[in-house]
């Protein structure tokens, strides 16, 4: 007994360190780091030619919004090139951008996926900065003035804006579940770019030196992970600006949301197995530690010390009893709310105390689906917007 509980506690160490754990350990870390060393460095009247770009698919019913919030930001409309691309999209997506004289309009029938498509935007691009966004967001004003600031520091490749989730007063449990865990992943950011470098960006809101970007595979599923990591790995900063945010609505039910979750999954491996040096401790130790602890314990050897810990606490339980019985019954409760909320959530019934259990539940469930999907290779690089609420 005495080698399982062994495993047991350091089954318990590896989640609690990858939920909670490391983000008390950074926290302290950037404490230390700011009493000993200056100011970030930004400008804030730093305004360099900027391109952003919009790929789109299929967004006829939501692209002239998209449309007018770019053309309405606090950004000098001379130096703001705006790219929209609407490869395969077999709607009036592409007529609908046509309509607006101010805004490039590049269109093929053939579809390739998001990789390919913002491959192809970058040979149009004439500023020293890009901004990618989805096109079913807002972005505020002030985001590209507030993204752009930080590249004159030249040790700054990259700047990444907040993903917003949108929540209403009838939230279901996915909707609120996601804005919850997107408030936690926000301030994990904070301090990953404190401390040096973000190791995941948000797709909704991403910008990179022009010079730095890398053409990726037509097959890459998270073309935001890929690029920021590569240019971390080059030794350039990415950072994370809060104050430049992208706003979207929550997935519209549970099964939108697993779809979106499953194809995030799929690409966390795709990209881990193409990122081998964000694992090497030895070449940049600050990059992998912050990859190895808040991406790939979380894709890993979280989900399966989560599926462990239910099977060696039975056993626990049955013959040495004790806090272990206590703690097999916690987990029961917290997988009874997590799979009640699920029941609940397809049923738009809404439960606040089961938000939580429900969204965990769902996101490692998720991991193990995107794996088998991985493995599979059934994962397409075409991507398939989640419809929202």
């Amino acid at each position: 007994m005495k080698s399982i509980e062994l495993f047991f506690w350091i089954a318990i160490g590896i989640v609690v360190y990858s939920y909670l754990g490391y983000g008390v350990l950074l926290y302290f870390m950037v404490k230390i780091k700011k009493a000993f060393s200056s100011k970030a460095q930004f400008d804030s009247s730093f305004e360099p030619n900027v391109a952003l770009v919009v790929p789109c698919f299929n967004e006829a019913d939501y692209i002239e919004d998209k449309i007018k919030n770019s053309l309405a930001l606090n950004y000098p409309a001379n130096k703001l090139q705006l790219i929209f691309i609407s490869d395969g999209s077999n709607d009036d997506t592409h007529e609908r951008i046509k309509k607006y004289p101010q805004v490039l309009a590049l269109h093929e029938d053939a579809r390739n996926g998001k990789a390919a498509a913002m491959n192809r935007a970058m040979g149009y691009v004439k500023a020293p900065i890009v901004v990618f966004c989805d096109a079913n967001t807002d972005l505020n004003p002030d985001a590209i003035k507030e993204m752009v600031k930080h590249y004159a520091n030249p040790k700054v490749g990259a700047v990444t804006g907040e993903k917003r989730i949108i929540t209403k007063d009838k939230e279901n449990a996915s909707g609120a579940g996601e804005g919850i865990y997107w408030k936690y992943e926000s301030f994990l950011k904070q301090l990953d770019s404190d401390f040096y470098t973000i190791v995941g960006a948000a797709g909704e809101l991403m910008s990179y030196r022009t010079e730095l970007y890398k053409e990726l595979p037509k097959d890459s599923l998270l073309d935001d992970l890929m690029q920021s990591m590569q240019i971390a790995n080059d030794g350039f900063r990415v950072i994370y600006e809060k104050n430049a945010w992208a706003a979207e609505t929550a997935s519209a039910n549970v099964g939108e949301e697993l779809k979106r979750k499953v194809r995030i999954a799929a690409g966390a491996f795709q990209s881990m197995s193409r990122l081998p040096k964000g694992f090497n401790l030895l070449t940049n130790f600050r990059v992998a530690f912050l990859f190895i602890s808040h991406r790939v314990l979380r894709w890993t050897l979280a989900p399966l010390s989560l599926l462990i810990l239910i099977l060696l606490n039975a056993v626990l339980a049955s013959n040495v009893g004790g806090i272990y019985t206590y703690l097999f019954i916690g987990q029961m409760v917290f997988y009874s709310m997590a799979l009640l909320g699920w029941y609940l959530a397809n049923k738009q019934i809404k439960v606040k105390i089961l938000f939580v259990p429900y969204y965990f539940f769902i996101m490692n469930l998720c991991m193990y689906l995107g794996l088998i999907r991985y493995i599979r290779g059934k994962q397409s690089a075409n991507w398939e917007r989640a419809k929202r609420a």
